[in-house]
């Protein structure tokens, strides 16, 4: 018996130094919120205060000295989130999380971030002021690489930490810039239906311009083949597995003097990005005697791409412009190694790369360039076949001035300085969204636009041979679209179609009018604008667009056959204002027949895994709304029955039957219980959290949420055959400055400020988001000093 006690003693012994000693480790890897650190090439101290929310504002004497400091406090805060980010362009994924992220990492390879990015940077001017605040910038990062913690991501998958350098930089704006993507979903898709359809089922989607749509308007005084499809499958297998997420669209108004109650102009702006753990945005508030800035950061870049001062704030959504096309090319039958232009035969050029693969050996694969860039079959093993299709990419076929653009908007004192950096931003196409305290107001949409042949329809794979399909040419910055101190007194976008200013179409993959039309509806019946006002405005989750569908639907249901409850939840459908409460059953049931209706129209000549890329394309979200309207659209035919021919509103009675019954079967016969709450929600996985036993610890909610697909409060979800709506992507925070008290302008953050599971800022703004509550970005020095948290100093290296 003695020894069984001691024996257990020993036991309980080592199992409590067992977890004191992981206590320790734990405490050990928290970010350093206080105290003072020796950081080299300061000239100067320089204070790091901390808020409430763990922001950190920087007082420097330098701008040099502000950004080594803010590289340092970014890193201990997101240096996992920085080395995903990193490797995404570089195809290094696979060598942390191994063999399944090969295709991805082939198909980013084959893009060619990274060979454009070592271009790029070799012909960098290095006594430029954004190379030497870049460099200031990594030697923060690599200080604390050298100096402090690693992160538990990097126990976990055992990689090690590397310093950071200008290409990461570069190759990390790369990711930006591609990380839309609908070109890939789109146009080889569009491609099979026509192909394999006909035109009349192509020509029935809406592919280009729709003049019944709500248009962003400009004002300015001064001015048939089986390889598409698994293309399709392809790319979205490979951004399927990436762990980052992807930028999506966005929410951007700002509010002219006489808009507004106090006179005074008003900025709103929700980018919306996939979710993800940690959120995309890094805020620091940095503070010099020559430069202020209150900043977004994305991990790894120096330079803010949303911000404000006192004299001016700016924001982004995306344009959604279309800056990828593909070719058909035409390898010459009698040599496998040359392919066809319009002047003879071209040599292909053959590119070689090598992965890393975790736990496995290094793999090795080859792909093709022509002219117009990557030619994409083999890349991934879905693609393959006889004929070649290659890629065209803005981003890769011009210099690259993006990084100068963001240290110019950053920098600008006035709206004349800040535009002049905006033609140098050439991919991704953002829409750049300004205000500032002398009253003005503007909208930019910023990319480098080309013109194309009249004939030639971008949304379709091309023609590579003939030189008749090529780009005719640039488009100078003057002709982008755009809106300066308009006389309606404020600028919006909302990822729609912008109305011409150069007599053209500009090709994109825009989003519905549903965001817009609420946007400038709202906008319009009011002229005594505040920032509570505004900030009920950003969180609006009513959809005029839907209970429009529900009416035109409507109209077609032979309701004869229904049954008491059910006509009575038809009727609350009928009266549904469109809006998205916890408590709704009206959106649960629209959404359920959405889909039904979706898939009884597509499906049959689709097919299941077409249906599916299909759900994924903006095409579908705007053909919902238009091809609801259609009476004789050749889609509401189901090609299986043989025996007749379906109309709308054998779809609509159908999609109902189904939609209910579904319903029953997940949350029984009473409606009252199918709450929206319960299919709407929303959690922030972290790439560790895939793992079942560690998503409580990374991993941030579930929460149930109010909001849905292309409101203003933008909580969208993909669709599929569960009926479960769990968000994927939204705004990634929500901004409002209002230059009539600047300082006490306000924000938020969807989970928290630092992407480290042991902060007590990895999560503490998680509910308040879901909330719609917000936070005040603190800017007044003495108010920040006096409720600081914690103070950080920055002292110059004694070594």
């Amino acid at each position: 018996m003695r020894i069984i006690k001691k024996v257990l003693l020993v036991l309980l012994t080592l199992l409590v130094l067992f977890g004191i000693g992981s206590l320790f480790f734990i405490n050990s890897l928290k970010p350093d919120y206080e105290g003072i650190k020796e950081l080299n090439m300061l000239s100067a101290q320089v204070n790091v205060h901390y808020d409430t929310y763990g922001i950190p504002h920087i007082f420097a004497e330098t701008e040099e000295d502000a950004f080594r400091s803010l590289g340092y406090v970014h890193a201990q805060d997101r240096l996992w989130q920085m080395e995903l980010l990193r490797r995404v362009g570089k195809g290094g994924l696979s060598e942390v999380f191994g063999k399944d992220l090969v295709t991805t990492d082939q198909f980013f390879l084959s893009l060619g971030i990274d060979e454009h990015t070592n271009k790029t940077v070799a012909a960098l001017d290095k006594n430029s002021e954004m190379v030497i605040l870049s460099e200031a910038y990594l030697d923060g990062i690599n200080a604390f690489i050298t100096d402090g913690p690693t992160p538990i991501e990097f126990y976990l998958t055992g990689i090690d930490k590397t310093p950071f350098s200008l290409e990461d930089i570069y190759n990390a704006v790369g990711y930006m810039a591609f990380s839309f993507a609908m070109a890939h979903k789109t146009d080889p898709l569009l491609t099979d239906i026509r192909n394999q359809l006909g035109e009349e089922y192509s020509n029935d989607l809406i592919t280009n311009s729709n003049k019944d749509f709500v248009w962003i308007k400009n004002y300015n005084k001064k001015i048939a083949d089986s390889i598409p499809s698994t293309i399709t499958a392809s790319v979205t297998e490979a951004l399927e597995k990436l762990p980052i997420p992807q930028f999506v669209g966005s929410n951007s108004w700002v509010l002219a003097p006489d808009k507004t109650k106090n006179g005074k102009v008003i900025l709103a702006n929700d980018p919306h990005i996939g979710f993800a753990q940690p959120s995309v945005w890094y805020e620091a508030h940095l503070s010099t005697p020559t430069y202020e800035k209150y900043g977004y950061h994305m991990a790894g870049i120096p330079f803010p791409l949303l911000g404000h001062d006192r004299n001016l704030a700016y924001g982004l959504t995306m344009f959604e412009n279309d800056d990828i096309d593909f070719y058909y090319e035409e390898t010459n039958p009698e040599d496998s190694t040359q392919y066809k232009t319009e002047s003879g035969w071209n040599s292909y050029e053959y590119v070689s790369k090598t992965i890393k693969v975790k736990d496995e050996s290094d793999v090795v694969f080859e792909y093709k360039n022509t002219r117009h860039g990557p030619v994409l079959n083999n890349i991934a093993n879905q693609i393959n076949g006889e004929r070649p299709v290659a890629m065209s990419w803005v981003y890769t076929k011009i210099e690259n001035e993006v990084m100068d653009a963001l240290y110019g908007i950053s920098h600008a004192k006035n709206i004349d300085e800040f535009s002049k950096a905006l033609p140098k931003i050439h991919a991704p196409g953002l829409n750049v969204m300004y205000g500032d305290a002398k009253g003005n107001v503007a909208w930019w949409a910023t990319a480098k636009l080309y013109q194309m042949p009249d004939s030639v329809s971008t949304k379709f794979i091309l023609d590579g041979t003939s030189g008749k399909q090529e780009p005719l040419r640039f488009l100078d910055f003057s002709e982008n679209p755009q809106a300066i101190n308009p006389p309606w007194n404020y600028v919006y976008s909302a990822n729609n179609q912008p109305d011409s200013i150069a007599g053209m179409l500009y090709p994109g993959y825009y989003l519905p009018e549903n965001r817009a039309k609420r946007i400038v509806t709202l906008l319009d019946e009011k002229d005594d604008w505040d920032k509570e006002a505004v900030s009920k405005m950003i969180l609006d989750v009513t959809s005029s667009v839907n209970p429009e569908i529900v009416t035109e639907f409507g109209k077609f249901v032979d309701v004869s056959s229904f049954s008491e409850e059910q006509l009575i939840q038809l009727d609350a459908l009928k009266n549904w204002k469109g809006n998205y409460p916890l408590e709704s059953v009206s959106a649960t049931i629209y959404h359920r027949c959405l889909y039904y209706a979706l898939k009884n129209t597509f499906e049959d000549e689709l097919g299941e895994e077409k249906f599916k890329q299909f759900l994924g394309t903006h095409i579908l979200k705007r053909h919902i709304a238009n091809g609801t309207r259609n009476k004789e659209g050749i889609w509401w035919d189901n090609i299986n029955t043989k025996d007749r021919i379906e109309t709308r509103g054998d779809i609509a009675l159908k999609s109902f039957a189904e939609a209910w019954q579904s319903l029953e079967n997940d949350f029984g016969p009473d409606p009252s219980k199918w709450t929206w709450d319960r299919v709407h929600t929303i959690e922030h996985g972290h790439p560790i959290g895939q793992v079942a036993a560690l998503r409580k610890y990374f991993n941030v909610g579930p929460f149930p949420i109010h909001g849905t697909r292309e409101v203003i409060n933008n909580m969208a979800f993909p669709y599929d055959s569960t009926g479960f709506y769990k968000v994927s992507s939204g705004p990634s925070t929500r901004r409002i400055i209002d230059f009539s008290d600047i300082e006490n302008s306000i924000s938020i953050l969807p989970t928290g400020q630092s992407g480290n599971p042991f902060s007590k800022h990895y999560k503490d703004q998680a509910e308040m988001f879901v909330k719609g509550e917000f936070r005040k970005m603190m800017m007044n020095k003495e108010e920040i000093s006096k409720t600081s948290t914690s103070l950080l100093i920055f002292r110059p290296s004694q070594k």
